[in-house]
């Protein structure tokens, strides 16, 4: 990656901490989540008409990674409502890119220094080492980490899914637009249909966060998907997963979760993966 494209990435990762905290704050996290896709739908409609669709070609990619974010968003909310944030983000973020680092190598053919795959497999390690640590917090639950599991599969699938489909549609800027607008209405629909108008009330009275937290994601993910267009996918899914740094700082000063020394000593490792992602 060129510094532009990796600074880039850091920049986006920090966005998508931001929108991830929001998940559990004020609102029950699915409608929380709604309300952001949603959100996220209605800013990039001016980009969609601006830039128009993307190629016919990119369709079907298109279509699994909605399907798949679809799945992420269950599968995320269910983690998050059994399990700190803390706790839940590293495990679900710092699987994904092994995932997609393996399936981008055998399936791909994209081409990994050895150095680059030192720096991911470090970066992950740090990543998994601040979930384990628990002091005061309360045990992971079987289910909240099978939720958190089935979340990094969602995350490998819908990376990979959109590094090539933004690569097939020749541009990652009107995929984006078209990727964002589709993805905001299947689970702002169905929250509608479970809940009705108490969902509409419940989001209205947090409609300016949920706004900011619309823009942080289409800002992060945006970025992630013209990076995989110009950078092996497998460094830009590594790169992005620094965001759990700025999620443990969040956890601790926003949501009051507990600081705990172990969390504190992985985020050397996830300093030091990125730093070897660099060099090489």
């Amino acid at each position: 990656m060129s510094p532009l494209v990796f600074t880039a990435v850091l920049a986006g990762a920090c966005m998508h901490a931001g929108w991830n905290a929001m998940v559990k704050l004020r609102l029950e996290p699915i409608l929380t989540m709604a309300l952001i896709t949603a959100a996220a739908g209605v800013i990039a409609l001016p980009a969609l008409a601006w830039l128009g669709l993307p190629r016919l070609e990119s369709w079907p990619w298109l279509i699994g990674s909605i399907l798949l974010h679809l799945g992420y968003y269950v599968a995320l909310t269910e983690a998050y409502r059994r399990a700190d944030m803390g706790q839940v983000y590293p495990i679900a973020r710092g699987s994904a890119p092994l995932l997609t680092t393996l399936v981008s190598v055998v399936v791909l053919r994209e081409a990994v220094a050895p150095l680059a795959g030192l720096g991911i497999a470090l970066l992950c390690g740090g990543v998994g080492l601040i979930a384990l640590g628990r002091g005061r917090a309360a045990p992971l639950r079987p289910q909240a980490l099978a939720y958190a599991g089935l979340t990094a599969v969602m995350i490998c699938g819908y990376t990979l899914v959109d590094g090539i489909g933004a690569r097939v549609a020749e541009d990652p800027h009107a995929y984006s637009a078209a990727l964002f607008v589709v993805d905001g209405v299947p689970l702002f629909l169905f929250v509608l249909w479970r809940r009705g108008r108490a969902a509409l009330d419940a989001m209205g009275r947090v409609l300016v966060p949920g706004l900011i937290g619309g823009l942080l994601s289409l800002g992060s993910y945006w970025i992630a998907i013209w990076a995989m267009t110009v950078a092996p996918i497998p460094l830009v899914a590594a790169t992005r997963e620094t965001s759990v740094l700025f999620a443990v700082l969040i956890s601790v000063t926003i949501l009051k979760e507990p600081l705990l020394a172990t969390r504190a000593a992985a985020a050397l490792l996830v300093v030091a993966g990125v730093a070897t992602m660099r060099l090489a």
